[in-house]
């Protein structure tokens, strides 16, 4: 990937991210302004922000995530879709939920599944899905694994990192995921990008979309500590 990677095209790879728990309305329109200035695939906010990033960014062309279950992932499905579809109803775009890590690891992988397929599911039609394996916690075969059940459950996407665990987005996970759902799924790296040449590495590695919450300077080529 080279340096043809700018402007418009770079920005497009963007999901705005402002997720800490102390964020203000100030902030949130802050970053909703950004979005549009630059022209970001979308924001990504907590729930309780939807309604507001939803009414700010109408008719410009730029998206709305959220988050489900964050950051642990342990909700019950039924709580994780109860999110998902009054996330929609707000204005959400695209939803990313935690994947339960602590029943993965426990082997059970068919709740895993389960879980995955109802948010899927919720915003089939809707929304678009992403799933966030939180892959510093994981092993590769658990990569593949929870990469596999993604797939399997009809999710969109399969993400790297909530930014709030250990380790963050890598080229290594990146390339791994996307060789395990193939080409057809979005890959998402997010947790810990923060300078253009990392971008620039994990899409030349398969990833289709970028959480960050350094994006503006990323795309002007700068450097930034950021989720």
């Amino acid at each position: 990937m080279g340096n043809e990677l700018q402007g418009a095209a770079l920005a497009a790879y963007f999901d705005h991210t402002l997720l800490k728990p102390d964020a203000t309305a100030s902030q949130i329109a802050k970053l909703c302004e950004e979005a549009k200035q630059h022209k970001f695939a979308t924001v990504c906010v907590n729930p309780y922000w939807v309604v507001e990033a939803a009414k700010q960014l109408a008719g410009t062309g730029v998206g709305v995530t959220t988050v489900i279950g964050f950051p642990l992932g342990a909700s019950s499905s039924a709580v994780k879709i109860a999110e998902t579809n009054d996330a929609i109803a707000n204005g959400a775009t695209e939803i990313d939920m935690v994947l339960n890590v602590g029943a993965l690891k426990s082997g059970r992988l068919d709740d895993v599944e389960r879980d995955v397929r109802g948010v899927a599911e919720a915003c089939k039609g809707r929304a678009v899905s992403k799933v966030i394996l939180e892959v510093g916690l994981l092993t590769d075969e658990e990569k593949v694994t929870a990469s596999q059940i993604c797939k399997r459950a009809g999710a969109d996407f399969v993400k790297t990192s909530t930014g709030f665990g250990p380790g963050g987005a890598t080229v290594k996970d990146i390339a791994l995921m996307r060789q395990t759902v193939g080409p057809e799924m979005g890959v998402k790296a997010s947790g810990g990008v923060r300078d253009l040449e990392a971008v620039r590495g994990l899409i030349a590695a398969g990833a289709t979309r970028i959480g960050a919450s350094a994006s503006v300077t990323i795309v002007s080529g700068g450097t930034n500590e950021g989720y």
